[in-house]
């Protein structure tokens, strides 16, 4: 069910151009030479882990306990749903591993390359998303704390606040690869160190017993719990996975390349989420001043002294997280089709990200509403997305056609539009939205969600299946299933003519 595409020269932007270390990456969406893959497994613990450091996931714990559950069912919801998000970056991993190009090239195997502009779209428009989100709360944090230690106060704080974090996330953007990859290492080091103290410092605030005392939620709740947290965390990483895996030799072993990202991304998150629900347990009062201000909301259990530090770790790990989003949010718009140097790409979605910060923090009344609204929307077809993606990585048993990925092959290759994909795309997204509700209530516009609840005998938008957020894994699973039982034979032809073409017919690992 494809429309095939005829033989044509790559385009320049798409050839392998040798990267100078120290500059700017000159590497687009074009496959990696084989002389510039280098590194272990290892290395991507670093930027999985200081991306999700940030004291936000602390925050986490009073969205987690917003469900209405007890102590030990926030404590599994958090770790269930932190590591099997993370194990889905891990085994997205792996096609960057195979193919050496970036995680929104590698799905045109399965889109084909003008079918994967859908897909591509909502890739880019999550990344744009989170870009603004971690903007709007790093200039939150940095306003409160240089209000709280009398420096300074207002919208013009705020200006500044913005105007930094913005350049800094801009700039190592477009640097690329080399810089990101090192800026995360002494990232991580610095946010351990830190984020440390804070606990320590924080920590006579936890009341046990109150923690203990809260009662019992329902099944569903808990599971809408899991769910937020893979939302949140994972599954908003998973169409960045492979940009960072496709620089390491083909040689590495595949175990290695999947559990890295894995135990990088979630051990954070499950560490940090966890204080931040003992925390928010022990003190209501800052559970509800986190849906105003995620961050600042936490310097006011601190000491002065301890407020720049703070404000410094706050930042730097939702700018480590922005970073990774504006660079793989530049390649993605490549992807989609813009004619323009990487670092062009990454300066254009700084633009756009500026302008979403602005709205957040200046127009938007709610920004917790805004942020959840967010999610939802876009969550569940990127997870339907990632369902359809993993099921074809699997099916193939060789590496990826690198003629084929752009479009350049004598025979069919992977064509233009695969329309079963995109109906499974379309159908997976249909299922995930009519099980999901805006769960807070204040969303503009966002009451046709969860139209499948009453049908399908799950209590309607009032019942308590509607907190549970089941639209994200049905979507996953909806389209895992639907690609396998429709992509297969697609799949199996474009194999065999890469045989037949004698194009990089290796078996993989």
């Amino acid at each position: 069910m494809s429309t095939e595409t005829a033989p044509q020269v790559d385009p320049p932007e798409q050839r392998s151009q040798p990267a100078k270390r120290g500059a700017i990456e000159t590497n687009g969406i074009n496959v990696i030479d084989e002389s510039e893959r280098k590194g272990s497994s290892f290395g991507l613990f670093w930027p999985w882990c200081a991306s999700n450091i940030s004291v936000l996931a602390v925050s986490y714990g009073a969205f987690v306990l917003g469900f209405g559950i007890s102590l030990t069912q926030a404590l599994v919801a958090t770790v269930v749903g932190a590591v099997v998000s993370f194990f889905l970056v891990g085994l997205v991993s792996i096609a960057g591993k195979r193919g050496s190009a970036p995680t929104l090239v590698l799905s045109r195997a399965a889109f084909g390359r003008v079918g994967n502009g859908l897909p591509g779209l909502v890739s880019y428009l999550l990344l744009i998303g989170w870009e603004t989100v971690l903007v709007s709360l790093s200039t939150l944090a940095t306003a409160t704390v240089f209000e709280r230690m009398g420096w300074a106060s207002g919208d013009a704080t705020k200006v500044v606040a913005f105007v930094v974090v913005a350049l800094v996330i801009v700039a190592v953007g477009i640097l690329g690869f080399e810089a990101i990859m090192r800026i995360q290492l002494w990232l991580t080091v610095a946010m351990i160190v830190v984020t440390g103290v804070y606990v320590g410092l924080t920590f006579d605030h936890v009341d046990l017993d109150a923690a203990r005392a809260l009662p019992d939620g329902a099944t569903t709740a808990v599971i809408g719990a899991t769910v937020l947290v893979m939302t949140g965390f994972g599954v908003g990483w998973v169409n960045a996975a492979a940009d960072y895996s496709r620089y390491l030799p083909r040689s590495v072993r595949t175990p290695g390349v999947v559990f890295w990202p894995t135990f990088g991304g979630s051990l954070p998150v499950v560490v940090l989420v966890s204080y931040g629900i003992l925390l928010c347990a022990s003190d209501p009062d800052l559970a509800g001043e986190v849906g105003a201000d995620p961050i600042g909301a936490l310097t006011t259990l601190l000491p002065d002294w301890f407020l720049l530090p703070f404000a410094l770790v706050a930042v730097g790990g939702l700018v480590s997280g922005a970073i990774l989003d504006i660079y793989s949010s530049g390649l993605t718009l490549l992807a989609l089709g813009l004619k323009t140097p990487r670092w062009t790409a990454a300066l254009l979605d700084g633009v756009l990200m500026i302008l979403g910060t602005i709205y957040i923090l200046w127009i938007a009344d709610d920004f917790l509403s805004v942020f959840i609204a967010f999610l939802i929307i876009l969550g569940v077809p990127m997870a339907a997305w990632c369902g359809i993606f993993l099921a074809d990585l699997f099916m193939r048993r060789y590496s990826y056609d690198e003629r084929a990925l752009f479009g350049a092959t004598e025979t069919g290759g992977y064509g233009l539009v695969r329309w079963e994909s995109v109906l499974v795309l379309l159908a997976a997204t249909a299922v995930g939205w009519g099980l999901v509700i805006d769960t807070t209530g204040a969303g503009d516009g966002l009451g046709w969600l969860g139209y499948l609840l009453e049908p399908l005998g799950l209590g309607g938008r009032d019942g308590e299946w509607a907190y549970a957020n089941l639209g994200v894994p049905a979507a996953l699973v909806v389209g895992l299933l639907g690609y396998a039982l429709l992509g297969a034979p697609a799949v199996r032809r474009q194999e065999h003519e890469q045989v037949v073409a004698g194009v990089r017919a290796e078996r993989v690992d």
